[in-house]
């Protein structure tokens, strides 16, 4: 049988240029004006690191 990607890791995980996995924090879609910058910048999208790798692509074998 095929394996499937997991739906719920395709919504939140990309793949970048260089082949690294990437994901965008929370908190950076609304009321943005009374967060901080340092908050803000925090929140911006962040490469994987290499602990939770193979659970990820686990998840994702055709991203």
């Amino acid at each position: 049988m095929k394996q499937k990607s997991h739906s719920g890791a395709k919504k939140r995980f990309r793949k970048t240029g260089s082949g690294k996995i990437a994901f965008k924090r929370r908190g950076r879609n609304h009321l943005l004006q009374q967060k901080s910058k340092r908050q803000k910048s925090l929140s911006r999208t962040v490469v994987l690191q290499s602990r939770d790798l193979d659970r990820i692509e686990a998840l994702l074998p055709h991203l």
